[in-house]
Formats: C-alpha cells, structure tokens, sequence
C-alpha cells in the first residue's frame, strides 16, 4: 500500500464519489440483511401454524385459516422481493459512485503520466524503451483502475456487510455465531501468504510484458528491415520466446489464486456445516428457533462472496501496488531540463557560446570542447565537418534539449537556463536531423508548429511551395490531405524532409535552425530551397548544420568542427583562401559532383 499512497490526492479529488458510494453500500447491504429476517419470521410462522392447524376441527374455520396463511406467505414473498430490488437500486447507485470515481482517476492518471513523459529530458528516452514506457501508462495504469473501483467497492462491501452481519448474529445467539467465525482466522492466514506470493509474481509479470511490448514495438518500426533481410522467421521465433515467457510467468501466478479459491469455498462451506450442526443442537435445547438457523445459513451465504473475493481482491491491490510502483519510477523522476521562469521573454536572435563543453550523459560521448562563437540577430552561421564533430549536438543545446557541461549559452545576453523556456521554444523554427512526422495529413503536420488559430490554408501552402514540396504534395490523390502513416512511411525520404523544413518556416520564427536538413533531396532542389531560404532568413538568426559546402557557402560566417573543436572560422571566400579543412571539404566535394 506504501507504492499506492501516490493516489490519495485523487482520492481527496473525488472523495464525494467515494463517500457516496459507503452510503450507498450501507443501504443497500441494510436491504441485504431484513429479507433472511423475515425469512426467519415466515418459517417459524409456518412452523406455529402447521402444530396450531390441527387444532381447528370446523371446515369454515380450516378453510379461513388456510386462506390467511396463504396470504402471510404471499406478504413475506412480496417483501423479499420488493427488499431485494431496493437492494439492486442502491447496488446499481454504488457502481455509478466508485466505479465511475475510478475512471475519472484512470483518465487523471494517465494525464499525469503523459505530462510527466513530456516534461523529462532527452536522455531519459535514450535510456528507455518506447514498449515500456507505453506499457506503463496503458496496461499498468489498468490494473490500477481495477484497484481504485473494484477492488475498494469489493472491499467496503465486505467490511459493511461483515459487520452488520456479525452485529446482527452475535444478537440473535453469541454461540451459534462464534462457531460460525471460526474458519475466518485461518482464512486471514491464508490471505497473508498468498498476498506475498501474488505480489511478487505480478511484479515478474509486469516486466515480462514490458519486455513484450518493446519487443512487438520495434517489429513494427523495424518492419523494413526485417522484411529487406528476410528475418521473418528469426523475429517469430523470437517473439514466440517472449510470448512464451509471459506466459510461463502468468501461469505461475495464476497457480496461487488457483489453490486458494478452492481453500476459501472449502472454509467458507465448513462454515455452512457448523450453523447446521450447532444451530440443530441449540434448536433441540430451545435456545433458537428453526427459523433461526436458516437465518443464520442466508447470513453465512451473504458473507461467502464478500469472503471469497477477499483474494480476488488481494490480487488485485497486489498486481495494482506492482504496477503503480513501476508508475512512480517515472513520476519521482525529476526533469533536468526545467522552465526557470513564466517571465514574459520576447527572443530578438543574438546567440552566443561561452567556452561550452558537453558529455552526453547516456553514453559518455564527449561531443564538444571549448566551443565558443556568436551569431548577430539576424546573421546566419553555417557548422560544418564530418559525422561525429558535435554539429547536432549544437543544435540541440541551442533547443535546450540538454544543458552544458561547462561554460555557457547566451541568448538575447541572458543565460538560456535562466529565461522562459516555453517563450524561447516557440521563438525557434527546428528541423532536426532526423525527420519526424506524426500519422497524421500533410496540411496538419506542417501546421503542427502553430496554433490552428495561427494557421490558414493560404500559411500551409505558401510553406510547401517555399519548401519545394508543393508539387509533389499535389501529385497525391488527396492533395494536403494525404495521411503520411506512421513517422512518414508513405514518403521518400527527400519529401519529408521538406515537409519538415515547410514545418519550422509556416510559424515565421526569429531562430531558425537546418539540422543537415536537405540531405536527400538532389542538388537542383537544394538550389531552389536555398534561394526561397534566403528570403525567409532576412532578419531571422539562422543556423545551418550541413556537410555540403554549397548548402552553406552563401552563410554570413562558416564553422568547420573537428571532434568537438572548431577547427576555422570565417565566411566561405576567407575560408578558401586559407585553403585549410574547408578548401579540402569544398575541393573533395566539387570532384565527386564531376564524377557523378
């Protein structure tokens, strides 16, 4: 219960849903209770009437008496019966109150979950898997329902029931009903071991299935590849291992509830034969009356369920502090990367490094080293160099998805951590290297970096046209409104790229940042989407990370990285005259064109 405290705020939320739903337990169980007592009257009525009966020697008096008797039987019936709808009314008003109060706590849950994953920093997803994480806030926060509505409903009928029932045996006759509760310690018993069991199989199953759905995730991101190297039938036997563990692992718990169901009725029914034999003693020795003992047999009945779901219950509370304990791994969680401020920050576009050095904290990688440079507002600066020189990495400390090691980013003349980061992002226009689009329309995903309110039909399309993707857009049978699939399957990879590039211009940024962004499209197009940049970078600070020379060429001043260090500096003539790294990126690059 210490994993499931994280819950008790949703419990304050909702606690007129829960305090409803005692009161409605209450009464429905207190229509629960009469119908055996009235029972009890009607069988020692009858029992009085048929030794009265033979009393009665006249016809007219037999049959009136017959009549009246019939009548009593018929009003017990009628009252049983009206008493057991009034308890199916409130049972009904019981599951609307605490059932519903845990899927408004489902829906909350989930929220949170989902916020939290939006607030954590990059590195964190690199160090987990998309299956878990997804695992976590579907199949975890459903085993938590069940414990917020059915497994408390369960559990304040039973405490209701049991003790309206108790206190209504213990005051026909206190023996009888001790006798009756003495198999109840060695269930409390049995409950304790088998709560132990269940929690620590439920935990094995959780990350079994976790395990699975990474698994099957990356099948169908991977599909491509798996199909393009015939690995068809090596993923299925793989898949048929994971589903096999799952499977070894469920059946393992399923084993315990197995053996303590059958454990239960069998106390339960012992129960059933002690009210039977003792009460019959009691009968003979005048201390209760027979009615008495088939009241007693309906409140023992009554309480076999309550009873019995006891351990479907315990499961329950078992598998859901299990679950939630993998839910409160994220949530203690607390980002690195967090807003610093709600001042109000309007971004102009001077940007600055300060003696940055950065170590991804993921894999150790030491990506920069004493980088210091500064870009005007409105000025453009170009990084090139080879894979692994740190050129993404500077785009993503410029997005504050990770923060510095050492020295510092200034922007504006102000420390990044230190302005409003949801100010500063909605400033940026990004295209990051590895192109993203959501299984959505063409149209929404390159509005998806504004507001609808922000955004028109007229936006979408001048974007795509500054992009040099509109004609390709048209092309498809349903035009803007085209469904891409999953990450963009249904277009190559040039296409999406320019997408992406149509994406960051439609918000009209004061920041705009090219992460090696037209690396598939071929030389003419580049050439149209560089001259339609031009226009847009008038005005707006623009940083291009490239490994063509001519993607950079026509940049205000030119970066080249080595290994995390800026190797020169300069515009593209300065840089070719000191005929250095960038006049052997510029010459090798240039040959290649002329041999291809």
């Amino acid at each position: 219960m210490r994993e499931l405290a994280y819950l008790n705020k949703h419990f304050a939320r909702y606690k007129w849903h829960l305090l409803g739903g005692i009161v409605f337990v209450a009464i429905s169980n207190t229509f629960a209770i009469f119908p055996a007592q009235i029972i009890r009257y009607a069988i020692d009525f009858v029992q009085d009437s048929l030794m009265v009966f033979p009393l009665f020697n006249e016809e007219n008096i037999l049959a009136f008496y017959s009549k009246m008797l019939t009548r009593a039987i018929l009003l017990f019936s009628a009252l049983v019966l009206f008493l057991a709808l009034a308890k199916g009314f409130f049972l009904f008003l019981m599951r609307q109150t605490i059932i519903v109060m845990s899927r408004l706590m489902e829906y909350d849950l989930k929220n949170d979950i989902f916020q939290k994953y939006e607030d954590l920093h990059m590195a964190f997803y690199k160090q987990n898997n998309t299956g878990d994480l997804m695992n976590r806030i579907s199949e975890d926060v459903s085993r938590v329902r069940m414990y917020l509505g059915p497994a408390i409903m369960y559990t304040i009928n039973l405490i209701v029931l049991f003790v309206m029932v108790v206190v209504t045996m213990l005051s026909v006759n206190a023996k009888l009903t001790l006798y009756v509760l003495t198999p109840l310690p060695i269930l409390s018993i049995l409950i304790y071991w088998v709560s132990r069991k269940i929690n620590q199989r439920s935990e094995r199953v959780q990350r079994k299935l976790s395990d699975l759905s990474t698994f099957v995730q990356e099948a169908f991101s991977g599909i491509r590849v798996i199909k393009a190297y015939n690995r068809l039938s090596e993923r299925e036997f793989e898949f048929a291992e994971h589903c096999n563990d799952y499977k070894n692992t469920s059946l393992e718990l399923v084993k315990v509830n197995a053996l303590f169901m059958p454990a239960m009725i069998l106390l339960i029914g012992l129960s059933t034969i002690l009210t039977i034999y003792i009460g019959g003693l009691l009968t003979i020795d005048g201390s209760i009356s027979p009615g008495n003992i088939a009241e007693f047999v309906i409140y023992v009945n009554m309480l076999t369920w309550p009873v019995a779901s006891v351990g479907w219950v315990t499961s329950l509370v078992q598998r859901a502090a299990a679950s939630q304990k993998r839910i409160n791994e994220f949530l203690k969680i607390v980002p690195e990367i967090q807003n610093p401020t709600q001042a109000p920050f309007a971004t102009q576009g001077t940007l600055a490094f300060k003696n940055v050095s950065f170590t991804y904290p993921d894999s150790g990688v030491k990506a920069l080293k004493n980088i210091s440079f500064k870009v005007e507002q409105g000025k453009s600066l170009a990084i090139i160099g080879t894979t692994g020189s740190g050129k993404s990495t500077i785009a993503n400390l410029l997005c504050r998805l990770y923060d510095v090691d050492k020295g510092s980013i200034l922007i504006d003349n102000q420390e990044i951590d230190k302005i409003n980061l949801d100010a500063y992002r909605n400033s940026i226009g990004y295209v990051p290297q590895d192109v993203y689009l959501f299984s959505d329309t063409i149209s929404n995903n390159i509005s998806f970096s504004t507001t609808i309110a922000d955004t028109d039909e007229d936006a979408v399309l001048q974007a795509a046209k500054d992009a040099q993707v509109y004609s390709n857009i048209i092309e498809f049978p349903n035009g803007f409104e085209t469904r891409v699939g999953e990450r963009g399957i249904t277009l190559s990879g040039g296409q999406k790229q320019r997408i992406s590039i149509a994406r960051a211009i439609i918000k009209q940024p004061s920041i705009l940042i090219f992460d090696d962004c037209l690396s598939a499209v071929d030389t003419e197009t580049e050439e149209r989407i560089l001259q339609n940049l031009k226009r847009i970078m008038d005005n707006r600070t623009t940083i291009i990370i490239s490994h063509r020379v001519s993607s950079v060429k026509h940049c205000d001043e030119i970066l080249v990285l080595d290994e995390g260090e800026i190797q020169e500096n300069g515009s593209h003539d300065e840089l070719m005259k000191k005929r250095g790294s960038y006049f052997e990126i510029h010459e090798q690059q240039q040959l290649e064109a002329m041999k291809a």
